[in-house]
């Protein structure tokens, strides 16, 4: 019996949904990386911060779906083979740090939002986060595409509900902001900072490629991957500048708005869609790394269990917990998001946009076979 075709949900926006799950994590779902990347810039020149990330974000997750296509690559250890060579531990280190910065911040926003919402110790909330993490990634991949499913839908309804409001409680505050003059400076390097140490997200969402049927597909999904996972920042955005320059010093830029919006329904839902994202963003990047254990695992002859899942992503986090109760929210976003910005951009999107390119390229030229 043949298994039935993938549909075009599946080819062309699950991609975009799961690339969008990984980047928005605590601190872009809370505001706190949209102050730190894109309003220094001011209004205008954050926003043309965030447009040249989009852009960024569409072309590395077009080639890097193509490249994992021509490759056979369905997790990130066999593409870094691929496109580095004997080089591609390098990109294992930079990735492990940054996972562990990541989930660190995760876990301490969602300690945060406990603590903001019901008065909570921090603790709580992230312990929240991390049995819904380790829940989830248990029980593989399937479970993981469900999961991006449903949270899309309701982080965008959330948004769309949250911009209606701001815009109509607000607006007289951010035309003012945008008709006003503020320096711009900043706003491209800020903009490839934030695209540079996000656009991991498309190598940490092959395993949902399996659904591509064609390169087709892959460009369609890899450009769409960047306006999908934007347009809720530039909402946000847009929101954050009616307190500018004063919120780009507020820890939980979204708990700081949402009080000034008075509407205390939206509140409680913005906080909880807030905990799914970091939930949803926390699962993608602990099922990336599942898959490089269970990659290793399998090659040796060996099977990974549910059980070992849960044993990985348990630990993972736990030594993430320690991260965060460490150095907090702030101080992880501002003091380690930016050197891995740079390093990833030398060993992931340089030999990609080079090297990747060339081979996928050449690969079309002689006719090679392209993996499903």
């Amino acid at each position: 019996m043949n298994a039935p075709s993938p549909t075009r949900f599946n080819r062309f926006l699950l991609p975009g949904f799961a690339f969008k799950a990984v980047v928005i994590g605590g601190g872009y779902a809370t505001g706190r990386e949209l102050a730190e990347f894109f309003l220094p810039s001011g209004p205008q020149g954050g926003l043309a911060g965030m447009l040249l990330a989009m852009l960024i974000w569409s072309a590395v997750c077009t080639v890097t779906f193509l490249f994992a296509r021509a490759t056979g690559s369905a997790n990130y250890r066999t593409f870094f083979a691929a496109l580095l060579g004997p080089a591609w531990f390098l990109f294992d280190i930079a990735y492990m740090c940054l996972v562990l910065i990541v989930l660190s911040v995760f876990a301490a926003a969602a300690g945060d939002i406990g603590a903001a919402l019901f008065g909570l110790p921090n603790i709580v909330g992230t312990l929240c986060l991390i049995g819904g993490i380790v829940l989830v990634t248990t029980f593989g991949t399937a479970s993981v595409e469900r999961l991006f499913k449903y949270v899309t839908y309701f982080l965008y309804g959330v948004y769309v509900v949250f911009i209606v409001l701001t815009l109509a409680k607000f607006f007289p505050a951010i035309a003012t902001q945008f008709a006003a003059h503020h320096p711009t400076t900043g706003w491209a390097a800020g903009g490839i900072s934030y695209a540079g140490y996000n656009v991991v997200g498309a190598v940490t969402i092959l395993p949902v490629l399996r659904h591509l049927t064609s390169n087709r597909d892959a460009v369609i999904a890899g450009l769409l991957c960047g306006p999908l996972a934007m347009l809720p920042a530039v909402v946000f955005f847009l929101g954050m500048t009616a307190f500018y320059p004063g919120i780009a010093a507020i820890e939980l830029p979204s708990d700081y708005m949402l009080t000034r919006l008075d509407a205390p329904v939206l509140h409680l839902t913005f906080q909880v869609m807030i905990f799914f994202a970091l939930l949803e963003s926390g699962t993608g990047i602990v099922h990336s790394v599942n898959e490089r254990v269970g990659a290793v695992i399998t090659a040796r002859g060996g099977t990974f269990t549910p059980q070992l899942r849960l044993t990985c992503a348990a630990l993972l986090l736990a030594f993430s917990v320690f991260v965060a109760g460490r150095f907090g929210l702030v101080a992880l976003i501002a003091s380690g998001y930016r050197a891995l910005s740079y390093a990833l951009i030398a060993v992931f999107v340089l030999p990609l946009l080079t090297v990747g390119i060339w081979r996928v390229r050449s690969g079309l030229r002689t006719g090679a076979a392209i993996a499903s």
